[in-house]
Order: C-alpha cells, then structure tokens, then sequence
C-alpha cells in the first residue's frame, strides 16, 4: 500500500495538462500533486494576472483553502469591507449596509480578496511542484492509443494521460471538443464593464450602487486605495453581437446606454473611455449536460460558470477542483473517475447557479416596480435579523482527500 492508502498497482504516475492558471487550474493542479500526478499547467497570458475585482470564497469553499493550508493567509488579506450604499437616480442614499447583510456571507467566516492575491497564494503553493508554462496555450487536442497529443500554439508538442480545461467561460478547450459556446451559454439579461479609475471621491472599504430600471453603476473601494473598481451593468433582452468582440463599440454602446445619468455616472463614463484595463462582457451561465470527453474534462467556469449575479463563480471553481482532485485520486480508470466527479458535484452546481433564479439577481432590478421592491427589501434588512445562510453554502460536503496525513 502506497502513502495515499491505494494499492501499489492502482498509483500510476499519471500526466496531467491543466489549461488555465487562474483559480481552478491552480488549486486542481496542487489536489492532482498531492495525489501523485505529474502536472504541467499551461497559461496564454506572459504571467500570472494581478489585481482584479474582489472576489469570494464562501462556505464549502472555504473547507477546501483550509485543507490546503492557506485559509490563515486569505483571511490576512481579506478585505473587510464597511459599508454597502445604494444611491437613487439623483445619488442620495436609500440605505446603508454592512456587506454581509446584502450579499449573504457569513462574517468572521467567509473572506473576500483581490482575484490577484488568490491567484498568487495557488501559485505560490505549487510553483515548485508543477511545471508552468507560462505566454502558451492549446491549439490543437486529439485522442491517441497513448493519450492526449497536444499541440500547442508555440508549436511544441506532448502527450499527456489527462487533460483538463480550466480556461474559463469563453474556454477553448471546451469548444475544441464539445463545440461552440453558444450550445451552452445561457445568457441573464445583462451587459457590464469593468475598469479601474483614480479614486477621487475619497471612499474607503466601501461599494457604492447607483441604480435606475435597468442601469447600475457601482464604486468599490478596497482599503484605501487610490484606485477605484468601477463597474457598469445594464439589462438587455438580447445579448449584443459585435460589441463584445470590438473595444471602440463596447465603449460606445455602454456611453450610449449611461448618456445622461446622474450622480457620478458621467465621470465614470469619461474613465472608462480612458481605461486600459477595460473588460465588457455580458452575464451568463454555462450549462453542459457533461463535463468531460474521452480523457479530457471541464473544472470551474470552463463547465459550469455561474455568473457573477451569484458571487459564488470561485467557490465553485474551488470545490469542482478538490471534488475532481478526488475522483481521480481514488479511481484509476479516468472514465470512472470523471463520472464520479459529474455525480459528486452537479447538485451543487445546480444549487449555486439557481441563485440567480431565486433572488441572485435582485440587485439590478430592471423596471421601476421591481426597484422599488428592492429598495423596500433592503430597508427591511436594517432592522430585521440577518439573512439566513444561502443553501449553496453548506450544500457539499467534501469527502476526505486520500493524499492528506
């Protein structure tokens, strides 16, 4: 018997591509070395992403950072955000928040951190052990008598016994095998853009949501910073089409549709135009009847990203990663251990995503009345008791993972 408690004949050293070094990619690539895989983790972009919008790691989630030993460090750098104000469509307040009471996490217990600070604790506990292949990616994948022959777009080429796409919601290795995206892509309703811009209004620890039907335009403050993460968010019945792919037109279409708002809308519309870290985008979920094809398979948003309406995309990247990790950990046949992985985890998948259906999305109200019901609800949560628990909190329960002492 082998450390992992698997017979000796069962713990073949198997290779294992992972495309994407974002969160899932990362946190997979560390379960898979535990588990004694050999790991290459290739990335397009030339390092790793810094900075980034604050992001959340909630419930089961945070079980699985503290397995990997680094819960102690994200709570160091958790933001610890003050205050929540909604502004009407002359930017005087409606009401004023702690975080937890909007969002449903559970303070003292979840954290929300910079995207970059998580991307780098991941990094940093496998840089020694993973072989990184950083300014690359996949351009090619087909099944062999030996594996997975990979080409990528450097041109150099390898066989590995698994692959996985940890490539995001626009993944290529998703639509290299499974198809275009649209078969899967459930769109929300919803266009956004997101930037960075001088904080010249003086906040701290705090976001600020301006709302009209069917606009939103949000200020988040991370400590004291002198920037700002600006974000616009406006509903469409139908997704646009060329603007997502064409920067001068999504920077047009998101001026055209804030012409004449109040508040500081204007002058976050002058900074986005200035921005040169603007990313647009519309809010969607990828919905796939499987994950996985041959020796290849899906973990994070690549196969079921839920949306930002949830705030729940890199919980979910977190726990698909460990529930993955195990599944081949405890399974030597990949077919086995990647159905084992759909049926361990597409519960609670479906849990996280359904928020959006029943209330994730009650912050951008889309008409007049339905503002005002927001507007009532959130005056309710100052006086009333605190949100119970969202289900996708506690609704996985992670097995023990073999490869721990």
């Amino acid at each position: 018997m082998t450390p992992t408690g698997l017979p000796d004949d069962v713990r073949i050293r198997r290779t294992v591509l992972i495309s994407g070094a974002g969160v899932a990619g990362p946190a997979l690539a560390y379960w898979l070395h535990r588990s004694g895989c050999a790991v290459t983790v290739v990335e397009k972009a030339d390092a790793l992403r810094d900075g980034g919008y604050p992001i959340d790691v909630r419930g089961t989630a945070i079980e699985v950072v503290r397995r990997m030993g680094i819960l102690p460090r994200l709570r160091d750098a958790h933001i610890d955000s003050r205050r929540c104000t909604f502004l009407d469509a002359d930017g005087d307040t409606v009401v004023s928040l702690r975080p937890s009471a909007v969002v449903g996490s559970v303070e003292g217990q979840d954290v929300e951190v910079r995207r970059g600070d998580l991307a780098a604790l991941l990094h940093a506990l496998v840089r020694d052990d993973v072989d990184f292949l950083f300014g690359d990616s996949i351009d090619t994948l087909d099944h062999s008598a030996r594996g997975v022959d990979v080409t990528f777009r450097s041109g150099r080429q390898r066989t590995f016994d698994l692959v996985v796409g940890a490539d995001g919601m626009h993944s290529h290795t998703r639509e290299s095998l499974f198809g275009p995206e649209e078969q899967f892509h459930r769109y929300l309703g919803y266009c956004f853009a997101v930037f960075t811009m001088p904080n010249t209004l003086g906040l701290s620890r705090e976001l600020v949501l301006w709302n009209t039907p069917g606009r939103a335009a949000a200020l988040y403050a991370v400590g004291d910073h002198d920037e700002l993460h600006a974000f616009l968010n406006f509903h469409r019945p139908q997704p646009p089409l060329a603007a997502p792919r064409n920067p001068d037109a999504q920077r047009d279409l998101v001026a055209g549709v804030f012409a004449g708002a109040g508040w500081e809308v204007p002058g976050l519309v002058d900074a986005m135009r200035e921005a040169d870290d603007l990313f647009c985008d519309t809010a969607g979920q990828i919905r796939m009847p499987h994950w996985s094809q041959g020796r290849v398979a899906l973990v994070g948003d690549a196969a079921y990203a839920p949306s930002f309406l949830t705030g729940q995309g890199t919980s979910l990247a977190l726990v698909g990663a460990y529930m993955l990790a195990h599944s081949l950990a405890t399974h030597r046949d990949h077919t086995a251990a990647f159905a084992a992985y759909e049926r361990d985890v597409r519960a609670f998948v479906a849990t996280n995503q359904a928020l959006v259906d029943t209330g994730g999305a009650t912050l951008f109200p889309t008409t007049a009345r339905a503002l005002e019901q927001r507007d009532a609800m959130l005056r309710d949560l100052v006086t009333l008791p605190s949100a119970p628990l969202r289900p996708a909190h506690s609704a996985l329960t992670l097995p023990a993972f073999a490869a721990l002492p």
